[in-house]
């Protein structure tokens, strides 16, 4: 017995030993970091190899073969700034120093998200203009600000098309991966369009928008144009209504939802009888996916959105990053090239619930992805953008110190003697007041992954911000985005790159040599630049 004993501590160890020697590792290395930081000598050479790298850096002003948008819902600067601190806490660093992957990209622009008739938009009107190139009204998907929002007759006439759909009629491949349901507003404007977002299944269609011939979101996923990759959740929006879901068959609430009784998984299955398409709704199925015999791929994980990071069943759900990366094995098969739209969709979800480490969280895996991506792919042939839809009205500060955990509190109490997070919302369900003051968050868990920050205003849910969000990009054509510029511009510049409608003006087609993608990353530079100062201290 005692043999047994003594054997699980060193059994625990061999086993947490390489992940207790990394975190150790990282905070020697942020220790070290702090104290050169004290050098006047290590900024100066931090610029200088910053400004090399500048100088040196050469546009790739010809053609994109392929083009990959990752969209952040929700995903504004401060959650982009407070997702880095983050990551770098998570890897046992101080975490403000971290680089990010989509802190690598060489350029960078602002995107102004206001719609035709919201100055705080939505996530329906600006997946139309990113998607498709115009601005919109709020609630609409792929429609053109002559349509009224609710009204079907206004559709009709009124569409505008993706660079999704345009990359396909070109020949090359398309997909979608989102942690939402498929359906959702941001995947929804590269394919469909609807005056309403929440039309998912024909259920959701009031009668006269049936009579007058318009047509669900679901419906529009299988029928409009052929994606050859559709990853996420939103299993119930294409199944006849009381069809029991395969991961909750005694669950009520996410059966099948169609009226019309058609199956339109296998309608998708069945639209390419030449080519071997699958249909997936369990990691073990989608693990088992041959990607070099696989043209078309469903996979739908859920009956409505994915589950948030923090709580998905990994041996049920594949990651967003795993996501990713399956579609681009997929899609790059194709000579011609593909479009690939990547969404890390609760990030706003996390956010309107108040629950900041939910979102947070979120965007950590989403950057994930993106560094996922950037070793499946080539700078020289393929343009990658990272931007937003929208912000929301989350901060952070307090004067808290260097290395203050991200969901720790402020180091001062406020005036009314009480402490306070760091991480704060202006309005949400966070509000609470007892006996005209605000909860004393003492005895509270705030780094629970339920925990619900304080907001200043009492709402059900908390509310998109209006402020810019930032586009970075990186490959060919990416120095078009630079400066601040209307959202709807992502569609164009993208739409260039590859020589799509409406432009026949194109760039180049590359040169049997690549202009220079502009040397070292930051990240690279950084850990040079510490070696050399450690070798002249």
């Amino acid at each position: 017995m005692q043999t047994s004993q003594c054997g699980a501590p060193n059994l625990l160890l061999i086993l947490l030993g390489p992940m207790l020697l990394a975190v150790g590792r990282a905070a020697l290395e942020s220790q070290a970091l702090h104290e050169l930081e004290r050098e006047p000598a290590y900024w100066d050479a931090q610029a200088r190899a910053t400004l090399d790298a500048a100088l040196k850096l050469r546009p790739r002003d010809h053609q994109a073969k392929n083009l990959i948008l990752f969209l952040g819902d929700g995903m504004g600067v401060s959650t982009v700034s407070a997702a880095r601190i983050l990551r770098g806490q998570m890897e046992g660093r101080s975490g403000e120093e971290t680089m990010l992957a989509m802190d690598t990209f060489p350029y960078v622009a602002l995107s102004k998200t206001y719609s035709v008739d919201k100055q705080v938009a939505d996530s329906a009107s600006t997946a139309t203009a990113y998607h498709c190139g115009v601005k919109a009204n709020a609630k609409t998907v792929g429609l053109s600000a002559m349509a009224v929002a609710y009204e079907c007759n206004t559709t009709f006439g009124n569409e505008v098309f993706s660079v999704l759909r345009r990359a396909k009629a070109q020949g090359k491949s398309v997909g979608v991966v989102t942690t939402t349901r498929v359906q959702h507003a941001s995947p929804a404007a590269a394919y469909a369009h609807s005056v309403s977002r929440s039309w998912y299944s024909d259920s959701d269609l009031p009668s006269s928008a049936r009579r007058q011939g318009c047509v669900d979101i679901a419906t529009q996923l299988v029928t409009n144009v052929d994606i050859d990759v559709i990853l996420g959740g939103g299993r119930m929006y294409m199944t006849p209504k009381g069809t029991p879901d395969p991961e909750y068959p005694t669950s009520t609430s996410r059966k099948g939802d169609r009226k019309d009784k058609r199956n339109l998984i296998d309608l998708w299955l069945k639209a390419k009888p030449n080519k071997k398409s699958h249909y997936v709704w369990h990691r073990k199925e989608f693990d088992e996916i041959n990607v070099k015999t696989t043209d078309r791929l469903m996979g739908l994980f859920e009956p409505k959105d994915m589950r948030f990071e923090v709580f998905r069943n990994n041996t049920r759900d594949p990651s967003i990053v795993e996501m990713t990366e399956k579609a681009i094995q997929i899609l790059s098969k194709n000579p011609k090239g593909y479009f690939l739209f990547v969404e890390g969709g609760r990030i706003d979800h996390g956010h309107h619930d108040g629950i900041a480490k939910l979102a947070l969280t979120e965007a950590v895996m989403f950057d994930r992805a993106i560094q996922r991506a950037a070793h499946l792919t080539r700078e020289s042939d393929t343009l990658t953008v990272v931007t937003a839809d929208h912000s929301h009205v989350f901060t952070f500060g307090g004067n808290t110190p260097r290395g203050n955990p991200i969901f720790g509190l402020a180091p001062k109490k406020a005036d009314d003697k009480m402490p306070f997070t760091s991480i704060l919302y202006a309005n949400g369900p966070g509000y609470v007041h007892i006996n005209g003051t605000r909860g004393n968050i003492t005895m509270v868990d705030y780094y629970d992954e339920e925990y619900m920050q304080q907001a200043a205003v009492p709402l059900d849910a908390e509310t998109h911000g209006g402020e810019d969000v930032a586009i970075y990009a990186k490959g060919p054509m990416a120095h078009l985005f630079h400066g601040v510029k209307e959202q709807n511009y992502v569609a164009h510049v993208m739409a260039y790159a590859a020589c799509l409608e409406p432009y026949r003006k194109c760039p180049p087609h590359p040169h049997s040599h690549t202009s220079s993608g502009g040397a070292n990353t930051p990240s690279t530079l950084l850990f040079g630049l510490l070696g050399l100062l450690c070798l002249l201290r």
